[in-house]
């Protein structure tokens, strides 16, 4: 609750705490909404003020019906345009059962993606 100026606000908070963000899974109802700007929760609202010089990733998962349907990729293509990276959903078994185009890639991948772009920041710590 604010009670003034300069009062914390949590998502603005997050976004200059961040040096990279991580949207994983990214389903259809979230992409539709960060694609067209809306933001009606805390993550929309972090990622509509994200700082874009900073680098987002987002890994779509959904449905292959939904993933193939032509919106989807006009979504996807369109925070491609914001300049986020996508790492792409992957052919298998979907927990609804069908098979197919639409899930959220390996978390190994995504972590691989994550340490290649911290490490070309010069951010990655090493153990």
């Amino acid at each position: 609750m604010w009670k003034g100026r300069s009062d914390p606000v949590l998502h603005i908070d997050l976004r200059r705490w961040a040096d990279l963000m991580v949207v994983a899974p990214l389903d259809a109802n979230t992409l539709g909404k960060v694609a067209s700007g809306i933001c009606d929760n805390l993550l929309t609202c972090v990622i509509r003020a994200w700082d874009r010089k900073k680098p987002l990733l987002f890994c779509p998962a959904m449905n292959t019906a939904m993933w193939e349907h032509p919106i989807t990729a006009q979504q996807v293509k369109q925070l491609q345009d914001f300049g986020y990276t996508e790492i792409p959903c992957v052919a298998k078994r979907l927990v609804c059962g069908d098979e197919g185009l639409g899930a959220m890639a390996e978390v190994q991948t995504i972590l691989e993606k994550v340490k290649e772009i911290l490490s070309e920041l010069n951010l990655l710590r090493q153990s």
